[in-house]
């Protein structure tokens, strides 16, 4: 008895060799649709679906294939004298080889005018069931999802068959495929619901790139992008010069696109492990660089850039004086490439800044993962309650609010301090507020920044020695959210030096 070869197609690239070459060695074919049509225009005669299965394709195709000469053939057991004996007695012969791939669900989702009807009827029910029954079976059934196994299947049964070794490998991928597959479903129906917070969490991701290493060298890593692209993101931008990226780089450059999103006026972001050490706003592009390198000169080194408008020439010649490891930008003009491009290892990044959108945030835990809403939240000088004797002035108003913008994306415990267009001191990540403070003033100090700047903190202070701290450093403003049991102590401690301070109500923790 030949061997049988059953193929069902959307993706048609590489079908009519892979089916000729499976002709040439003795397989007969069954087929189903328009792969059947496509065979058939291409010279070869396989055997309609309905000829096995002695029922008609009916309701526009979604009925074809469910039926038991079909699963029976290829769920049926050869090593069990039952299952052998019960597919002769009702006239199933077995399906030794399953060849299918899915209709487009995801690509049709990704199309901007598509409508519900149009992704349902894209939801494909025969063939996750015909590879599913397949790879179950792959004691004895070859099943292929990918035109890209097409070369080394054929290899092997050019020899006599697959391995078991390799039907397993086969049969494995079967199951992540239809697992992606469902979760896209599942993906899109809640989403049309509005559901937020479900029983179950399915997401699925497509390798983008296998990293030399993680966090540090001896640690293996991959980077994987959301099935369904986000523009505005590292997974989506295009690298157009340099070398690759490292695990700690795609870290750094989320971290960076993230603090960029905050801003609509020409800002530049530079951040050095998770952190920003500068950023900062001008008229122009070239300008705001030039207020973040100056926010902290030395810290910039070897750090990533994030620019909200296109790269001109002048901001090319002021980025090239500097090592930088990341450049991400909108675009860059031809002139601007030119210069930046000497440089063989410094990577450029295009990002679409147009389609920002907040996405949940998922992090990995032993065990499980924590998700939560995006941060998205934030408040404005109308939102805020002056607490203090002495209010702000319009000047310190806007330096408030600048550095609010930045301080919600320092690492707990968080102070920035910031003129009206520029960071000019950040202390992140101690473990206790103060120590931030005293990290933050110290750097503007250094830098010839303080006088005239103000305060702005992730969250209350617990006690007022950090407002008494930087009141005595000069500092005449502080913007807090305020939620203290000892509210009152930092205010009036602010009174004693005259300071002003305002309280958002909503606290902007970055663990």
């Amino acid at each position: 008895m030949n061997k049988r070869a059953l193929i069902s197609v959307s993706d048609k690239e590489g079908l009519v060799p892979f089916v000729q070459e499976l002709t040439n060695l003795g397989f007969e074919i069954i087929s189903t649709g328009g792969t059947k049509t496509a065979l058939e225009q291409a010279g070869l005669q396989p055997i309609g679906i309905e000829a096995v299965t002695e029922f008609p394709e009916m309701m526009d195709g979604r009925v074809k294939t469910l039926h038991p000469r079909v699963h029976g053939g290829l769920l049926g057991r050869r090593d069990l004298p039952s299952h052998m004996e019960a597919m002769a007695e009702h006239g199933i012969l077995p399906i030794d080889l399953v060849v299918v791939n899915l209709y487009p669900f995801k690509e049709t989702i990704s199309k901007l005018d598509v409508t519900e009807a149009d992704a349902i009827e894209n939801i494909d029910i025969g063939g996750p069931s015909m590879l599913r029954s397949a790879a179950k079976n792959h004691a004895s059934v070859t099943v292929v999802v990918d035109p890209e196994d097409y070369d080394w299947v054929l290899t092997e049964l050019k020899e006599g068959n697959t391995t078991l070794a390799s039907r397993k490998k086969l049969a494995a991928k079967v199951f992540r495929h239809t697992a992606a597959y469902d979760a896209l479903i599942g993906e899109y129906l809640t989403k049309a619901v509005a559901e937020t917070e479900t029983e179950t969490l399915t997401k699925t991701y497509v390798l983008k790139q296998t990293l030399r290493y993680g966090e540090n060298s001896h640690q293996k890593a991959s980077f994987y992008q959301d099935a369904l692209p986000v523009p505005y993101s590292i997974a989506s931008a295009k690298q157009i010069h340099g070398k690759e990226f490292s695990y700690n780089n795609i870290k750094d450059a989320d971290a960076a696109l993230r603090i960029a999103e905050e801003f609509t006026e020409p800002t530049a972001v530079a951040l050095k492990h998770m952190n920003p050490c500068g950023i900062g706003s001008g008229e122009t592009i070239a300008e705001a660089f030039q207020e973040a390198y100056e926010a902290d000169p030395v810290s910039i080194f070897g750090g990533i850039i994030v620019l909200n408008r296109p790269v001109d020439v002048a901001t090319a010649e002021q980025l090239q004086r500097i090592f930088l490891e990341i450049i991400i930008a909108p675009a860059f003009e031809e002139e601007a490439l030119e210069i930046l491009t000497k440089k063989k290892n410094l990577r450029l990044l295009v990002v679409d800044f147009e389609k920002a959108a907040k996405q949940p945030e998922v992090v990995s835990v032993l065990g499980g993962l924590l998700v939560q809403e995006p941060d998205d939240q934030m408040e404005t000088p109308e939102d805020w309650t002056v607490v203090t004797k002495r209010k702000p002035t319009t000047e310190e108003i806007a330096a408030l609010a600048f550095a609010w913008k930045a301080v919600k994306h320092v690492k707990s415990n968080a102070i920035v301090l910031a003129n009206q267009q520029q960071t000019v001191g950040i202390g992140a990540g101690q473990m206790n507020r103060v120590g931030s403070v005293k990290i933050a003033v110290e750097q503007a100090r250094e830098n010839n920044k303080l006088a005239g700047s103000v305060l702005a903190s992730d969250a209350f202070f617990p006690m007022d020695d950090s407002v008494e701290y930087a009141a005595q450093q000069g500092i005449k403003a502080i913007i807090q959210p305020g939620g203290s049991i000892k509210d009152q102590e930092s205010i009036d401690m602010a009174d004693k030096y005259g300071v002003a301070m305002v309280f958002t109500g909503v606290r902007h923790f970055k663990h």
